[in-house]
């Protein structure tokens, strides 16, 4: 349990690294604005994909791969639609790291609009 804490934690740490380097690379300068800028891409990028995954996992996109990928290999073998794997079968990669990501980033870039603002 502390591993994976540290970890996520080491990995949220290397994001805001990045977010510095990106915000220095584009704008040749660090500054709040162009911290908040970038934060809110990143921000944006990993709650997006937590909830795409998540969605994915709930299996509502499971009818439609199964159909698509009936229809494509209907004259390759001959298989009943149950056999054909669910897109959720498929789609095994852990949704919750990525939202913590995303709710640190997203915390952080609200701290430093507070400090924007006030």
């Amino acid at each position: 349990m502390k591993n994976a804490l540290k970890k996520r934690l080491i990995v949220a740490t290397l994001t805001q690294v990045a977010i510095i380097i990106i915000s220095f690379i584009f704008y040749r300068k660090i500054s709040l604005v162009s911290y908040i800028n970038i934060s809110f891409y990143f921000t944006a990028v990993f709650l997006l994909l937590a909830l795409l995954i998540y969605t994915i996992q709930s299996g509502f996109y499971d009818v439609f791969s199964r159909s698509l990928n009936f229809a494509f290999s209907r004259g390759k073998d001959k298989r009943s639609f149950d056999e054909v794997p669910g897109l959720s079968q498929l789609i095994t990669v852990n949704q919750r790291p990525l939202l913590f990501y995303g709710l640190v980033n997203g915390l952080l870039m609200m701290v430093a609009l507070l400090a924007y603002y006030f």
